[in-house]
């Protein structure tokens, strides 16, 4: 009878640690567009919304592998869609949330097709000034809806804003591109005014809520630096599939957007 009652005790014991194990587990949740998801990183462990195991959620993970890790970021997303499709993902329970959201918002994937054609046969500065406009007037409210959606979510979860490197260095390396070195500053500066709106509207949302730049990071980094293919080129230039272009590679993420976003969560 006595080992019997002790069994019972151990029993509800151990269940007791499992419920507490349970309780303090760490969860993190991954949204955004494909410069979360790993677009140009050529290689995905789910191809429809082009998640790789080299973006920087991955490594994160990996970083942390008793971690619960959700990834809902995909290629294409805008603010609609992330509130659409992958919000649902954040629960009471997460306590980080990582995102890059707001370029397809203001159509990155337009300006940037434009702005490569040969002068005669584009409006680069017309694409861009439509961009700027949507950046300026419209995105600040779809990413209060974001950070409000998260918020209502997950109270307590501490969310890492992220906005987007500068693309170009002033050279136009690639074939088939027609950049001038006048339309590579005025996308960089786009680039810019996308990180002023991206960090205002996390400075809105809370303290829970932490902007970080990877403008700096990338530095020296952008396409064609040290020539096309370098190892100093974390952007892809123009690529096969047109859809990884103008999206950092493998060592964009590992050493351009991981350190900084590990930076905060250790």
């Amino acid at each position: 009878m006595k080992l019997i009652r002790i069994a019972a005790v151990m029993a509800v014991v151990a269940l007791c640690l499992a419920f507490a194990a349970q309780a303090m587990a760490t969860k993190y949740v991954a949204l955004g567009d494909s410069y979360s998801s790993g677009t140009g990183t050529r290689t995905f462990y789910e191809p429809t919304c082009q998640r790789s195991v080299y973006a920087y959620p991955y490594l994160l993970h990996e970083a942390h592998p008793s971690w619960t890790f959700v990834d809902a970021a995909c290629a294409g997303a805008t603010t609609s869609t992330l509130l659409s499709e992958q919000v649902s993902s954040v629960t009471s329970e997460t306590n980080w949330v990582t995102y890059t959201i707001g370029g397809n918002d203001a159509g990155f994937s337009h300006v940037i097709t434009e702005c490569a054609l040969p002068s005669w046969a584009s409006d680069c500065n017309g694409a861009i000034n439509e961009a700027q406009t949507i950046i300026k007037n419209t995105l600040p409210g779809r990413l209060d809806s974001v950070n409000n959606a998260i918020k209502s979510r997950a109270p307590n979860a501490k969310v890492v804003v992220l906005d987007y490197p500068k693309l170009f260095n002033g050279e136009n390396c690639n074939l088939f591109t027609f950049f001038t070195s006048a339309e590579e500053a005025r996308l960089n500066e786009t680039a810019e005014l996308l990180k002023s709106v991206i960090s205002a509207a996390a400075t809105r949302a809370g303290s829970n809520f932490v902007f970080r730049d990877v403008i700096p990071a990338f530095i020296g980094h952008a396409v064609c630096d040290g020539g096309s293919g370098s190892s100093t080129e974390w952007i892809n230039g123009l690529s096969n599939p047109t859809s990884e272009s103008y999206h950092p590679k493998v060592t964009g993420h590992a050493d351009g957007y991981y350190p900084v976003v590990h930076g905060v969560t250790g």
